[in-house]
């Protein structure tokens, strides 16, 4: 009870260092604790399980996949003290770390490889298999997780405290006060009661609509018809949470984007081709854009202007990290030259996997892609398995960055953008080299799910 009552964050866990200062983990790095394990790994896998079900069923009916880390954490912590495991910090890491990558692997592969389903009702020469879908998953989480290694001495230790990392943030605090025991972990209970029973309320007693509109009064509806403003807001206690999680700087931003979508781009691009149809790149659109109604200018226009802006975000992001990247691509080069200094008294918590390592398993995990997509999506063009395999790992591994540093500022990771750039570049570069219809559709959606993936794991 004593190692309990004392477990505290120090008071530089989530600021900034100053010079010579160091930074003292929770967990010492000169002690050994129990960690991976039995326990740790078959609890984390039943959770992978679970959460990817729970996963794909959101992902699929709304199209936004949740975040599972924090309620893994609470059902490890909740686990733990009901079986009164003793050093159970370190455990319950490793149950939410790797029951947290089920919403990664899900988002990978539900954001691209439906539309091989959907394209099969106008293509029917357009097939699958279940083993081509897992082969894009794993091959794309494996490149993901290989190819941010790299980078984590940079996004942990050098950048500490000038991220907010909210959803790793969060949590390190229901993990640490899971660890203290007693009263430190009530407000985990009660506030994931309060939640799970508004959410419930909402979404399965529908006794009031989760999305509030400002069409409930009649000025709502004049403002929405003529001039194609509307307000919206998501009262559910997940978005609350994020937005609490995330502080108000962050979700101040994002607030931005949906203000310059829905109050600037829909009423402006009404009053600029009210009498216009614009069909160009979707022949059904028949409506006049002052005709349509705000969602509608939304869903035709002003959606894809904000997934054109997160692309090209995408591209700033990997300008921007430029540097980052050629530093960890320097330091990997060194040590596979052998003039890397090692030192055998390095910390614990300080220990990376060797980039020897990590370069092997990278080159073995590529050639294996490669030769799936030589025999598997290409159906043995040697030619298009070269090209898909170079577009696949050059854009996984210059997006890596740029979703680890998505994730470790808002929270969330831009992947549908990402993954949209990717399908677009993809598709012109394969068509340029003369892979058209159904075949050239299903392989630039499957090269879209390894990258999907992968950059899913990575952030």
């Amino acid at each position: 009870m004593e190692e309990k009552e004392n477990l505290q964050l120090p008071e530089n866990a989530f600021r900034e260092l100053k010079d010579g200062e160091e930074y003292k983990p929770l967990m010492s790095p000169n002690k050994v604790y129990p960690e991976v394990n039995g326990w740790s790994v078959t609890w984390g896998i039943v959770m992978a399980i679970i959460f990817s079900a729970a996963a794909a069923y959101l992902g699929l009916k709304v199209g936004q996949v949740f975040e599972a880390a924090i309620p893994i954490a609470i059902i490890a912590v909740g686990v733990s003290t009901a079986t009164k495991r003793s050093k159970a910090l370190g455990e319950n890491v490793i149950i939410q770390s790797i029951g947290a990558c089920s919403g990664a692997v899900v988002a990978g592969a539900i954001f691209t490889l439906p539309a091989i389903y959907i394209l099969q009702a106008k293509y029917p020469d357009m097939t699958t298999s279940f083993m081509k879908i897992f082969m894009a998953s794993a091959l794309g989480g494996v490149l993901g997780i290989l190819f941010l290694i790299p980078f984590r001495k940079y996004f942990v230790s050098d950048m500490h405290g000038k991220y907010p990392f909210p959803e790793a943030t969060a949590t390190t605090q229901v993990l640490v006060s899971g660890a203290k025991g007693g009263d430190q972990a009530k407000p985990l209970l009660i506030a994931g009661l309060v939640g799970g029973l508004y959410d419930f309320i909402v979404a399965s007693l529908g006794w009031w609509n989760e999305n509030f509109t400002s069409r409930v009064v009649s000025l709502g509806c004049d403002l929405a018809d003529k001039a194609k403003l509307v307000f919206k807001v998501n009262t559910g206690a997940a978005v609350l949470g994020l937005g609490y999680i995330i502080g108000l700087k962050y979700a101040f931003f994002t607030c931005l984007g949906s203000i310059v979508v829905w109050w600037l781009i829909v009423p402006g691009m009404s009053v600029i081709f009210h009498d216009s149809v614009l069909s160009a790149w979707d022949p059904s659109i028949v409506k006049t854009v002052g005709a349509m109604s705000p969602e509608e200018i939304f869903r035709a226009y002003a959606r894809s202007i904000g997934i054109g802006g997160i692309a090209m975000a995408g591209i700033i992001g990997i300008i921007k990290s430029w540097g980052i990247i050629k530093s960890a691509v320097g330091l990997a080069a060194k040590e596979l030259k052998g003039k890397s200094e090692v030192d055998e008294n390095v910390k614990r918590t300080q220990r990376d996997i060797s980039f020897k390592i990590i370069a092997i398993g990278s080159l073995v995990t590529i050639l294996v892609t490669f030769l799936f997509f030589w025999f598997g999506v290409m159906e043995g063009n040697l030619l298009f398995a070269i090209i898909a395999i170079l577009l696949v790992a050059v854009i996984a591994f210059l997006f890596t960055t740029v979703a680890a540093n998505a994730i470790a500022i808002v929270g969330s990771n831009p992947v549908s953008g990402m993954t949209l750039m990717t399908l677009i570049f993809a598709s012109v570069v394969m068509v340029a080299v003369g892979l058209k219809g159904p075949g050239g559709m299903l392989a630039a959606l499957i090269m879209g799910g390894v990258v999907c993936t992968a950059l899913s794991v990575a952030g």
